[in-house]
């Protein structure tokens, strides 16, 4: 008679690991147990023995875990095919972030502090790949520097950039700056690409410390000027996943194309209840519903969001997928979703009059603004309609008679109830100090033609704040329910910023005649009473932009931290499942909790948690990044038809080469370069960022008003440069002059040696090279750092 094998009574997992699989094995944790309780390195078939795994299938199974632990980096594989316990050996596994300058970044998947790679050990890597790594010092900065002890996973399946020949080698210059190493393209495998053509090529062989990466050119684009041919340059550059695999569109298709209430389970009915959608006007996925009625201390809030989690189950192949993807991607004509079309645009989209899933967040909110009491539960529920934010606006501040007679009264009477409930959220958000930026979003309009028809302006108005004050109600309240049952969760966390970075701002301000408080912890009622002395100011968007890049990034962690932004001391996103991973993990969890399940028993471990956090945040920041690539690419593809104009702009950026303008109410930054703005020499004051003539007195600072020609456009480097046409004012605040100081003295006390040069010219590039404004607009270079927003379809910002 065979004997229970001792793990199936012992794995705290085993009940979790019994939901998901017919024939369960050891889970992960009890795997790490067992290594460590031997003392010494296993092999697969040691590991097997000693679990009793007898079966083929068991055994096959325990080998793939096996191999996903080493590639999520739990464990490491010697060269005897034994496994390892990472916290056994001073090596950490993560993910490398490269630079364009050549060196890199180690990002640890535990969530300690990144490692600087100099260009010695990038050589074998590229930008996504994970890697095992080891901590050897620290660098002349004083940073931590590591060293690659093993390669876990290449993540470049392809590049995509520029083929050229080069003495008739062929060479493929990655669109992707971080990905410092060029691709060798040998003459068999070309694929009729010629010099200067744009490609996408597979990588046949990986980098080496001594060798370039090998590829083979599978795709010739289309020239510059079509809006797809940036799309795909985003695609290939950054690896994002464009296609379904089949097994994943025959998951979601055997949902049917309706929802059939018999197969929901028990669910609330509020197919009643007026709820409805507000999106932007080309929002195609509705993941949230609002409605709000009053009550005797304030009013009764709805925010239902479409039940993913009822059709993504853990470990199918809907849920892989997914987290591979962990987010949708929004370009200006197309849409990468996370999910199927069957289930983004139809069964989780809450479209009007068709019955939907939904898990709903019930809230009293008070009159002053506070949340009382709140609830979670499973509903099916019927949209009432489908506004957009200009409708809406129209409805409710506006007032026109014609679109509120349009409305069904139960509709209106909602949201004149949802109105009032923003006006007090927005009340409470003031009051507690969180951030608040109005810098007006810039889409790109993509013409039937596929090119740039135009950049055009959208201001937010009441009925974006309203939706954005709801969700992040619903959103806290998701958060304090996990935090209160104990859950393995992921929550949106945004640290408090770097105390070097605020007092670089605090410095600056000083130059524009604004005082930042910094004295004990800084909090953030200071920088939100900072930004209501800025908005009146003619130089607000440049100021709001320095401000936004001295915060932190928010990111995903399941340690819960607060979000300094919105001044919350507890925040995840629950929101948007259809299109972000994390929400539709919180969504598991809030209905676990639901279903009676605890802590131990969710399918989802702690550790598995701190995996995921790294993950979905590192390619929410590569959709952002291509995204961004794409936007820029479109910009200086406008611009080309603009060659020679004159337009009005403002300085955003002074570095020693040069000013970086941002042209009025289009966000597209170009480079006016230091030879085009006189012949004198010009000195770069780095503490007040300003360009000093030596010969003419002449200062270019942040702020300044000009008139700038557009004199040369490169789309595929998303360069624009400048000539100067005009001063048209200036943002420059004098300060009394140190007595008897030379410029050179006073550079020297501020800790920076003044720069000599040819008139005309600084004697040294920056880093971004000799010619060239990047054409993003604002946080081009980086991620956006600001609060507050939904996001993609008309969504905006991120928080």
């Amino acid at each position: 008679m065979n004997k229970t094998p001792h793990w199936k009574k012992h794995d705290p997992r085993q009940a979790a690991e019994a939901e998901k699989y017919t024939h369960p094995i050891p889970s992960r944790e009890y795997l790490l147990a067992t290594l460590r309780e031997a003392g010494a390195p296993l092999t697969a078939v040691a590991l097997a023995e000693r679990l009793r795994l007898q079966d083929k299938g068991l055994r096959a199974a325990l080998d793939k875990r096996l191999g996903a632990m080493v590639r999520d980096g739990q464990l490491l594989r010697n060269r005897r095919d034994e496994y390892l316990l990472i916290d056994r050996v001073a090596i950490r596994a993560g993910q490398v972030t490269g630079h364009r300058d050549g060196f890199g970044f180690f990002v640890p998947d535990d969530g300690s502090d990144d490692a600087f790679l100099p260009p010695s050990e990038m050589r074998a890597v590229m930008h996504g790949d994970r890697v095992a790594v080891r901590i050897v010092g620290t660098d002349a900065r004083g940073r931590r520097e590591g060293a690659i002890v093993e390669v876990l996973e290449r993540r470049n399946r392809q590049v995509a950039g520029r083929f050229h020949l080069e003495r008739d080698v062929g060479v493929v210059v990655p669109d992707n700056r971080r990905i410092g190493q060029r691709v060798l393209i040998p003459a068999r495998e070309r694929g009729g690409a010629r010099d200067g053509s744009l490609v996408v090529a597979a990588i046949v062989e990986p980098p080496g410390r001594d060798a370039l990466p090998v590829g083979r050119i599978v795709r010739v684009l289309p020239e510059e000027g079509v809006a797809q041919t940036a799309v795909e340059l985003a695609i290939a550059s950054h690896q994002l996943s464009h296609e379904f695999p089949a097994a994943v569109v025959r998951e979601a298709r055997r949902y049917g194309k309706s929802v059939e209430a018999s197969s929901l389970g028990a669910r609330i009915d509020l197919t009643g209840v007026p709820l409805v959608t507000i999106d932007g006007e080309d929002a195609r996925d509705f993941d949230d519903a609002v409605y709000a009625e009053p009550t005797k201390g304030g009013w009764r809030l709805l925010v239902a969001i479409a039940d993913v989690s009822h059709y993504v189950r853990p470990d199918t192949e809907l849920d892989r997928e997914a987290r591979e993807r962990a987010t949708s991607v929004y370009f200006p004509n197309r849409v990468l979703p996370m999910l199927p079309e069957q289930l983004s645009n139809h069964l989780c989209s809450l479209m009007p009059e068709v019955d939907r899933a939904c898990l709903v967040a019930e809230l009293a909110v008070g009159r002053d603004g506070k949340v009382g009491r709140s609830r979670f539960f499973a509903a099916l529920m019927r949209s009432a309609a489908r506004l957009t934010y200009q409708r809406a606006a129209e409805a409710l501040v506006e007032r026109r008679p014609a679109v509120r007679a349009a409305l069904a009264p139960p509709v209106l009477d909602s949201l004149e109830a949802l109105y009032d409930v923003y006006r007090a959220l927005r009340r409470h958000r003031e009051a507690r100090g969180a951030l608040d930026f109005e810098a007006a979003e810039v889409k790109v309009v993509v013409g039937e033609d596929g090119r740039v028809a135009d950049l055009r302006s959208y201001p937010r108005n009441d009925a974006h704040r309203l939706i954005e004050e709801c969700m992040i109600a619903a959103n806290v309240e998701a958060a304090r329910f996990l935090k209160k049952h104990g859950m393995p969760a992921l929550y949106r966390v945004h640290a408090q910023p770097d105390e070097e970075r605020i007092l670089e701002l605090k410095r600056f301000l000083a130059t524009r005649g604004l005082a930042l408080e910094t004295e004990g912890e800084l909090d953030p009622p200071k920088l939100a009473r900072l930004l209501r002395q800025v908005q009146p100011r003619p130089d607000a968007a440049m100021l709001e932009g320095m401000i936004i890049r001295s915060l932190a990034q928010a990111v995903y962690q399941p340690e819960n931290i607060g979000h300094f932004g919105l001044a919350l001391a507890e925040y995840a996103h629950f929101t948007s499942p259809i299109r972000r991973y994390p929400d539709l993990l919180v969504h598991r969890a809030i209905r676990h909790v639901l279903d009676g399940g605890t802590a131990d028993r969710f399918v989802h471990a702690p550790r598995e948690m701190e995996q995921l956090g790294q993950e979905c945040s590192l390619r929410e920041r590569r959709a952002d990044e291509a995204a961004r690539d794409v936007v820029a690419f479109l910009k200086c593809e406008y611009m080309r038809e603009r060659l020679g104009e004159t337009l009005p702009g403002v300085v955003t950026g002074v570095t020693d080469f040069g000013l970086f303008v941002q042209l009025d109410g289009l966000q597209v930054d170009g480079l006016l370069h230091v030879a085009n703005l006189g012949h004198d020499y010009f000195r770069f004051e780095e503490d007040r960022r300003t360009l000093v003539g030596d010969r003419s007195g002449e200062r270019y600072t942040l702020g300044d008003r000009l008139s700038v020609r557009v004199a040369r456009v490169d789309p595929s480097a998303r360069k624009i440069d400048f000539e100067l046409v005009e001063r048209l004012s200036s943002a420059f605040h004098p300060r009394r002059k140190e007595s008897g100081a030379s410029p050179e003295a006073g550079a020297a006390r501020r800790g920076k040696p003044a720069k000599a040069g040819k008139p005309g010219q600084a004697p040294k590039p920056g880093p971004r090279g000799k010619s060239g404004g990047r054409a993003g607009g604002a946080g081009a270079s980086g991620e956006s750092r600001a609060p507050g927003g939904r996001r993609g379809g008309g969504r905006g910002r991120r928080r």
